[in-house]
């Protein structure tokens, strides 16, 4: 969307200037929250979508069984609780009485099972559980009952996964009748926020109304969980692609909230009272990465991949951001990031300083047969472009054959779907970032827990890694020390099968007007809980 700075900036103006106290103030009463996203919303269905503009969609307008709060703790949201039997093999979940869908319908435990099997055909860990399930099935309209053939430790988690795939819940009627790769074409939840499909600009703009029906949690909002309280009748989601555009937006009041804060504008909203940073830490941080086809040449060569590893700088890449102190880490080798309860750099150590010469001498000795390596470079995304582009030049540095190839992010996501070699429209390598929400748990890790599932573009396939995933599985979550050294051997081995290069951990800040009060800081955008101040 092209918003000019002179009418940004003209409108802002014209706003403010004379107009009485009074009308100010009912103006400001019934202006939407605009949350400007960092990329352009086109797939609705939280499910079949894989993007985090997706994801932030989701949560105004579902709920979930389990929400995650502040601390990083699972704590019921839809359920008024659960049961589990002493041998851990059976859970039985009860709702809060009283949810509704948009529509007026009641919420019930047939509708909940449905959308956890939908979830359970489509994410990572959703697959994991329900490949250990027995049986799922609703035992009354507001409770259903999981029955596991097989330990798996981590079943209140997996309902609280806060990050892509998120188990959203929808009505059995939507849910039974669309295959999860294929996008919903009715949107119903039971979240905070109505969606306005009649006016949504696919890419540009989506519209919200408080949500009357909507029954918050009595305790107060904290993280994803708690009492979502809507104080705000509108809402809109949109998108400025020019970063000062979106700076000046926020400076001048036309938008109240940025996901990601301009990079180069850092300092100057550091300096500026009228907005608020946000402090990401942690699972909140961002890693980057490169996905690689694994199945195609060159990547399908170990050998390859291990050269490619030792080249990647990871202080070059991400100083393109040009972060200030203390926002960035100059290297991480934790596919569960670093800084988080599972974090682990173990196979790492040959890693730690980048050799040039040797990941050069690695590739002459793999057989490297200057094969192209199709780059899909998504330069519409501000999180992703600076990188790529040290990353390219780091690979050609390499001795690398690049066809680096420039889109935006919406064709470089349904190219990377293609399982075609490159002379067709495949692919060889794509540029990610993830929060440490998508990566700090083995069972929910790009880098992980994708193992062998060719269901995914991440075709990797380590036959020492699976048993180490099924461990982990089983092993209950209060038995942290025992799930550190499961993790810690996983980071070893998908180091050294190079499943996911990491490129980088650094911080990205959002940044929020300073007049909206009761902004939860946890990561991502939490639209509710906001009042004007």
């Amino acid at each position: 969307m092209n918003w000019p700075r002179r009418t940004i900036l003209a409108t802002a103006l014209a706003a403010t200037g004379g107009m009485p106290w009074r009308t100010a103030r009912a103006q400001a009463a019934d202006r939407p929250l605009r949350l400007v996203v960092n990329a352009g919303l086109q797939v609705l269905d939280p499910i079949a979508g894989t993007s985090f503009v997706t994801r932030n969609f989701a949560y105004m307008v579902f709920d979930t069984l389990v929400a995650m709060d502040g601390s990083g703790a699972m704590r019921p949201q839809m359920l008024q609780g659960w049961q589990i039997s002493e041998d851990r093999l059976t859970y039985r979940f009860t709702l809060r009485p009283g949810l509704e869908w948009h529509d007026g319908r009641k919420v019930t435990a047939e509708d909940c099972v449905a959308s956890l099997r939908r979830w359970g055909a489509r994410d990572s860990t959703g697959r994991r559980l329900m490949a250990a399930a027995r049986e799922l099935r609703p035992v009354s309209a507001g409770s259903f009952v999981l029955e596991l053939a097989r330990p798996f430790g981590g079943v209140i988690s997996a309902l609280g996964k806060p990050s892509v795939h998120t188990p959203f819940m929808m009505p059995a009627r939507i849910a039974t009748t669309t295959p999860p790769s294929q996008p919903v074409k009715e949107i119903m939840g039971s979240g905070p926020f109505t969606f306005r499909q009649d006016n949504w600009v696919p890419g540009e703009r989506a519209s919200f109304r408080r949500n009357p029906r909507y029954l918050p949690r009595e305790e107060p909002a904290d993280g994803l969980a708690g009492g979502k309280r809507v104080f705000i009748e509108h809402a809109e989601m949109i998108t400025i692609d020019d970063a000062s555009t979106r700076a000046a937006a926020l400076q001048a009041g036309e938008v109240d909230y940025l996901e990601y804060a301009p990079f180069d504008y850092l300092p100057i909203l550091q300096r500026d009272k009228r907005v608020t940073l946000a402090k990401p830490n942690g699972m909140a941080q961002l890693m980057g990465g490169l996905a690689l086809n694994h199945a195609q040449p060159p990547f399908n060569n170990l050998r390859v991949r291990q050269a490619l590893q030792m080249a990647l700088n990871q202080g070059e890449i991400v100083a393109a951001h040009g972060l200030p102190e203390g926002m960035f880490l100059p290297l991480c080798q934790s596919m569960t990031l670093c800084g988080t309860p599972l974090a682990s750099e173990a196979g790492g150590e040959a890693l730690r300083q980048v050799d040039l010469e040797r990941a050069r001498a690695m590739l002459k000795q793999s057989g490297y047969n200057n094969e192209r390596v199709v780059f899909l470079h998504p330069q519409s995304s501000p999180l992703i472009n600076p990188m790529a582009m040290v990353v390219v030049d780091q690979m050609r540095k390499l001795g690398l054959n690049v066809d680096q190839q420039a889109m935006d992010w919406a064709t470089a996501a349904q190219r990377w779907l293609s399982k075609e070699p490159v002379e067709r429209g495949g692919w060889s390598a794509v540029p990610v970032v993830y929060t440490g929400f998508d990566l700090a748990d083995p069972l929910v890790n790009v880098g992980i827990s994708y193992n062998g599932a060719g269901t995914a573009p991440w075709l990797y396939n380590d036959a020492e890694l699976t048993p180490m995933l099924l461990e982990f599985e089983a092993e209950p979550e209060e038995n942290l020390a025992r799930r550190r050294e499961l993790a810690a051997a996983m980071n070893r081995r998908a180091l050294a099968n190079v499943n996911f290069p990491l490129t980088g951990q650094f911080s990205s800040p959002a940044v929020w007007r300073s007049e909206l009060q009761g902004v939860i800081d946890f990561g991502l955008p939490v639209m509710w809980n906001i009042r004007r101040g």
